[in-house]
Parts: structure tokens; C-alpha cells; sequence
């Protein structure tokens, strides 16, 4: 019995120093991800925002049809949804509402906000764009072709489909002025749930200049082969979730760029596309911030990159306190990826010292199988080094046995199962590892945390 019980206490023991060293490394490279951890549960919320569901006790219910929608695929139905709109935005209590069976040919529109109190928008039937980018008037639209403006507190649910018919765009897709399927833009206290999202003429969704936004259950997608066809992309907000959604494209499944902040990702399906990214940034010379990105429980299959980072060189900024973690990998040709000399050009892009630094970025827990022999992959700039990057449990491997790491001018540490071994990354950051030898040789009280989401 004493055997069992000190048994018991070396377990224990075991499991606390390794949270402890969880812990400390959290403290000293990742501070400014405090309270960044995505909550379980759809209902959690960011703002006050009540449900809805169909019931027309105290709601006006406005339906697209009493506008004269026709809803046969074919008829223009722009003016029956603008005018809807209009009379939902000035109404309290009010419902936009799209019936299910019926598919709504709109043109592009820009529906603008402010509103009169919380917006509700119900889409159980299709909308869908105009096949031919003749059609399109972009003096007057410009590039987007469902644009929400300026909304403080909205809901979009109903479980309908937005569809983009980006075919024609996609194969003229040099030649032609590009545009964003669904957008919403300078609003905050938005939840969307439980729509799909398809065939996007450029990016299916953006969220542009926005606060406090919250994906829920959504499907986006696009064939493989469709250019340019993010998921989600994410450019100029704070305060994003984004969870329990599955996304495949032929870009991104999401892509996060310039002054966000703050973004929260949880179980998070992703293929075909080119993974999850932060980027590009730097373009031009110009500068891109982005920090506090959690990605926690995905799975991507058959991608062309898994998590990536990417810059353009003679950019400025930074990129810090970035988490990726409980992560599996099928087939991804790039499964952990920084690239600070990202040239998406047809000409060779000219060498330029400055870039965009990168530091403070986690991988934990990732694994699965990389269709490239190079499956982690740190290609950073000789003056702006990558610094104070983690490996915490990575076991990548390729169909031969023959993984491998590829470090330039990138410091940090690797702890725990690391497979296949980073000792290029390991070697030169050596006030990490003092720092976290320190604080296991005296460990604290509050060290000893459960730190998992």
C-alpha cells in the first residue's frame, strides 16, 4: 500500500513540475496573451446580444417577398431586399427576413447601418450574385458584392447559403477587378451562426475594421481550384472568435492581416486550401501589426501549408504573442511554417534588410504528417530574426521516415516530445532557457496550474 501511495505522489509530482514549467514559459515569452483563451460553449458571449428564433410574438417579421422578391434564381431582387432593409433598420424589434426554398438573385449592394436597436437577420433561403462580372457596377460598389456597413449589434443566422457564383471571375481571374463575397466592415457586436458561405468571386468572407465579432457553425467554401478564394479574412479588428467551423478553399482558409488583434480560434476544420495564416504583411514597405492570435483544436487535411506566418521583405511591425495548439495534421505539404521572404510576384523579388518581426509565437501539441520532407519550416530575416518561438509536443512525420527542420536566424526553444528534432532552433536562445531553468529550480505555488483551454 505504500508502494501505491508513493507511486501516486511521484505521478502527481511529475504532472505538477509540468505544469509548472507550462506555466512559467507562458509567463515569460507569451504576457500579452493573458486571457486570451476561447471559452467552450457556442452561447459564450461577447457582447449582449439575444437569441432568436422564429417565433413573431413581439418581433416584426420582414420578409423580402412582401417587397416584391420573386425568388426564382433569375430575377433581379435587389431593390426588394434593399427597400426590406430599409424598413428593418429604422423598425425596433424587427427581423430581415429570407424564406427557405427559394433562391434570390441580388446584385451588388451595400447595406448600411446604423440601425435601431439589435439587427436580426434570418436567411434560410439562398442569395445568390449574378454569374457574369459584366453585370457589376463598381464605381458604385466597388469591390464587394454583400457589404454590411456600419452595424452596432446584429445577428445573421438561419442556417441559408450565400453563394457567389465566382466561376466566371475565378477564370478571368488576371484580367478582371476582383471582389469580396460577404462583408461586414466598420461594425461591431456581429455574430453570424449557421450559414454557409460559397463560391466566392474573391475572399467568401471579410471582416474589415471591426470590433467584437463572433463565427459560429459556419461553412465556407470554393473549389481547390478557384484563386484567391480566402475563407475568412480577418484585416483591421480586434476581439474575433471564430469557432466550430469547417472551411475549404483555394486560398486560405483563414487569413489574418494587418491591425488585428486579439483573434480567437477553436475547433476549426480546414482543407482543401492553403491553411491558416497570419499574412501576408509588409507589402510595399509597408508596415503590419499583429498580435494576440489563439488557434486551439483544428484539423487540416490535404493543405498546402498547415500554420503560417508570411512576410514580404523591406516591410515594418511585428507579429508577437501568437498560440497555435491541439493541432492534427493529414497531407499538408508546409504542416508549421514561417516565412519572412514571402514574394507572391511573377517577377524575383528584390533583397531588402528590414521586415516585419516575428517573435513570440507557441506551437503546442501539434501533430500528423507532412507531405514535404521539410515539415518545420523557420525561414526568417538575417536582420530581423525570429525570436522566442516554442516547440511543446510536435510529432510531424513524412511518409518515408525522412521529416526535417529548417531554421534561419531563429532563436527559442523546444520541450517535451519534439519530432522531428529542432536543434537548429534550440541552440541560440539561451536566455530562455536560463529563464525557465531558474524558475523550475525554485518553482512557485501558482506555477502549479492546470493551463490547458
Amino acid at each position: 500500500m505504500a508502494k501505491i501511495l508513493f507511486f501516486l505522489f511521484l505521478v502527481w509530482l511529475m504532472g505538477a513540475l509540468g505544469a509548472a514549467k507550462t506555466n512559467f514559459l507562458d509567463d515569460v515569452i507569451l504576457s500579452e496573451l493573458d486571457d486570451l483563451d476561447v471559452e467552450d460553449g457556442d452561447e459564450a458571449e461577447l457582447f449582449d446580444l439575444p437569441r432568436l428564433g422564429i417565433e413573431r410574438g413581439n418581433k416584426i417579421l420582414v420578409n423580402v417577398d412582401s417587397f416584391g422578391a420573386v425568388g426564382d434564381g433569375a430575377s433581379d431582387d435587389t431593390k426588394a431586399f434593399v427597400d426590406a432593409w430599409k424598413q428593418v433598420c429604422s423598425t425596433p424589434k424587427s427581423v430581415f427576413f429570407v424564406p427557405a426554398g427559394r433562391s434570390y438573385l441580388v446584385n451588388a449592394t451595400r447595406f448600411r447601418g446604423p440601425c435601431v436597436g439589435i439587427l436580426r437577420v434570418q436567411i434560410e433561403g439562398t442569395i445568390v450574385a449574378p454569374d457574369d462580372p459584366k453585370n457589376w457596377n463598381f464605381a458604385k460598389n466597388g469591390r464587394i458584392w454583400l457589404g454590411f456597413f456600419n452595424l452596432t449589434g446584429a445577428l445573421f443566422q438561419g442556417g441559408g447559403v450565400i453563394d457567389g457564383s465566382g466561376s466566371k471571375w475565378w477564370a478571368a481571374s488576371c484580367k478582371k477587378n476582383k471582389t469580396n463575397a460577404l462583408t461586414i466592415y466598420g461594425s461591431s457586436g456581429i455574430k453570424v451562426k449557421d450559414l454557409t458561405i460559397q463560391n466566392g468571386q474573391q475572399m467568401n468572407f471579410a471582416i474589415s475594421r471591426s470590433d467584437s465579432i463572433r463565427i459560429t457553425g459556419v461553412t465556407v467554401s470554393a473549389p481547390e481550384d478557384s484563386p484567391n478564394t480566402d475563407g475568412i479574412h480577418i484585416t483591421e479588428s480586434t476581439n474575433v472568435v471564430l469557432q466550430n467551423s469547417k472551411i475549404g478553399t483555394g486560398d486560405d482558409c483563414v487569413s489574418i492581416v494587418n491591425a488585428s488583434s486579439s483573434i480567437k480560434m477553436k475547433r476549426i476544420y480546414c482543407g482543401p486550401g492553403h491553411g491558416i495564416s497570419i499574412g501576408s504583411l509588409g507589402k510595399d514597405n509597408s508596415v503590419g501589426i499583429v498580435t494576440g492570435v489563439v488557434l486551439d483544436n483544428a484539423f487540416l487535411r490535404g493543405t498546402t501549408n498547415g500554420l503560417r506566418i508570411k512576410t514580404w521583405q523591406g516591410g515594418s511591425g511585428y507579429v508577437r504573442a501568437v498560440r497555435f495548439q491541439n493541432v492534427r495534421m493529414q497531407n499538408v505539404s508546409n504542416p508549421i511554417i514561417i516565412d519572412q521572404f514571402y514574394c507572391d510576384s511573377p517577377k524575383s523579388c528584390q533583397n531588402q534588410t528590414s521586415a516585419v518581426e516575428i517573435s513570440e509565437i507557441v506551437y503546442r501539441n501539434v501533430s500528423g504528417t507532412s507531405k514535404s520532407q521539410k515539415a518545420i519550416k523557420f525561414a526568417c530575416s538575417d536582420n530581423v530574426p525570429c525570436s522566442h518561438i516554442v516547440l511543446n509536443n510536435i510529432n510531424l512525420e513524412t511518409r518515408d521516415g525522412t521529416a526535417e527542420v529548417y531554421c534561419n536566424s531563429a532563436t527559442g526553444i523546444g520541450y517535451g516530445y519534439i519530432h522531428p528534432s529542432a536543434e537548429c532552433l534550440n541552440s541560440s536562445d539561451k536566455k530562455i532557457k536560463q529563464k525557465m531553468d531558474a524558475g523550475l529550480d525554485e518553482p512557485r505555488e501558482e506555477y502549479i496550474v492546470h493551463t490547458e483551454l
